[in-house]
């Protein structure tokens, strides 16, 4: 029985990202699939000694707490919201089993690899075939102002690109640059083509992010630093001949962005901070339960404005300016919970990261570095970002999640093998092919 549950958990971690890309609803069926396999090998062989560790208890803590602040009478949702709290445990079910059990064995975590270096390549090259011809395979045009919309009818392929970008990318470049002069170039162009990519696409908060990851990638991996700074140089130098090269580019990462900071207070997304912020102080401990933004957004006693806002938008931009969640992970976990609930989100974040580091060493595994690098900007504080389940972005995010703590779960074992897996990716998936749950 555990063999057959560890193979069907395996078999959907592997075709889950297809679905998160091309097939939401599936994808979520294939997260249950994953998460129940889980519970029932942990039944069957007796052992929960997962829930002991550090993150999983600060998560099982954020989590309580949201379903509280969704309890109709707290919440203003009623039972909807405190169904969608309950749902809400999924997600750390899936990085929970994903570290201990489906991705324990080396030949489990290079099908993953493998897997999520082919997404890159998908998203990638469908972005680089609209920008060359103006329409992906399936036939669907730039967006609106001119974003690339990669593989898909809506601009959302920067977001999942510029996370899959570092822990795809890094490894093979740090493998290159270790042979000689025409591995280090291929390097250089492999580098300098992920990051035109992003640039090409024309999302500004990707760009952005993309850039914080390569500073931070640099920091932890001395080897990559001139890379870093020569793939840094030649995104600014495309951002600049983007004015000719490709203009929508152009005016949506500068002529646009440039005007959005100028007055921020007063841009969609500084009206959608002040709608959340009011939101809060009127709530401080229990929030509005879960999707409690969406649910109150369009209250006209939120309808307040930041204090250097102008005269027109005196009103906080009135519903015009309300959206299913507030662009930004703190503020959603504050809406919805409280600053309790956001003490636990942010404790939690701060766990996962720490566990994504662990034993990492002072010359670490340029993958490592990937994951590491693909949840911190994925979390970080000053972004614009969807919501943090949404599935598209956070399938992603949780995927890659699991799979940075497995690694580093199996790192003792790394360092005694000299940072080598102690299988080959031809070895054979069983309960036993990994390291127990523990």
């Amino acid at each position: 029985m555990i063999r057959w549950l560890d193979r069907a958990a395996l078999a959907a971690t592997l075709v889950l990202p297809a679905f998160i890309m091309h097939g939401r609803a599936v994808a979520e069926v294939l997260i249950g699939i994953i998460g129940l396999a889980f519970l029932l090998r942990c039944a069957a062989l007796r052992d929960w000694s997962w829930l002991r560790h550090g993150w999983v208890k600060v998560g099982a803590a954020w989590w309580a707490w949201v379903i509280v602040c969704s309890l109709p009478g707290i919440g203003i949702g009623g039972t909807k919201s405190l169904l969608q709290a309950l749902a809400l445990g999924r997600f750390l079910v899936l990085v929970a089993a994903l570290e201990h059990a489906v991705l324990a064995a080396p030949a489990a975590r290079q099908w993953l690899q493998r897997v999520l270096t082919a997404c890159s390549l998908y998203i990638a090259g469908q972005s680089l075939l609209q920008a060359a011809t103006g329409r992906n395979l399936q036939g669907f045009p730039r967006y609106g102002e001119g974003e690339l919309t990669g593989p898909f009818l809506h601009p959302r392929a920067a977001a999942p690109l510029s996370r899959l970008l570092f822990p795809t990318l890094l490894p093979p470049v740090a493998r290159l640059l270790n042979n000689g002069i025409a591995a280090k170039l291929g390097a250089a162009a492999l580098t300098i083509a992920g990051i035109g990519t992003i640039v090409l696409i024309g999302q500004r908060m990707p760009v952005l992010l993309t850039l914080l990851g390569l500073v931070v990638s640099g920091l932890m991996l001395r080897r990559l630093r001139a890379l870093v700074a020569t793939a840094i140089l030649a995104g600014a130098l495309l951002l600049a001949a983007s004015v000719v090269v490709s203009p929508p580019t152009f005016y949506r990462l500068v002529t646009k962005f440039s005007a959005q900071m100028e007055d921020f207070p007063n841009s969609d997304y500084g009206l959608i901070g002040a709608r959340a912020a009011f939101i809060a102080l009127d709530h401080p401990i229990f929030g509005q339960g879960y999707d409690g933004f969406r649910n109150v957004c369009e209250d006209p006693h939120y309808f307040r404005a930041w204090s250097r806002s102008t005269d027109y938008a005196a009103d906080g931009g009135g519903a015009r300016i309300c959206t299913i969640h507030p662009h930004n992970h703190y503020l959603e976990a504050l809406t919805e919970a409280g600053f309790p609930g956001l003490l636990l989100f942010c404790a939690l974040v701060v766990a996962w990261l720490r566990g994504l580091l662990r034993g990492i060493g002072r010359d670490p595994d340029p993958l490592r570095v990937g994951l590491f690098v693909a949840a911190l900007i994925q979390e970080w504080p000053i972004a614009s970002a969807s919501s943090f389940t949404a599935i598209e972005i956070g399938g992603f995010f949780f995927l890659m999640l699991g799979y940075g703590l497995a690694i580093a779960r199996a790192a003792p074992v790394r360092d005694t093998l000299q940072g080598r897996d102690a299988a080959s990716s031809t070895a054979p998936i069983s309960p036993s092919a990994g390291r127990p749950i523990t």
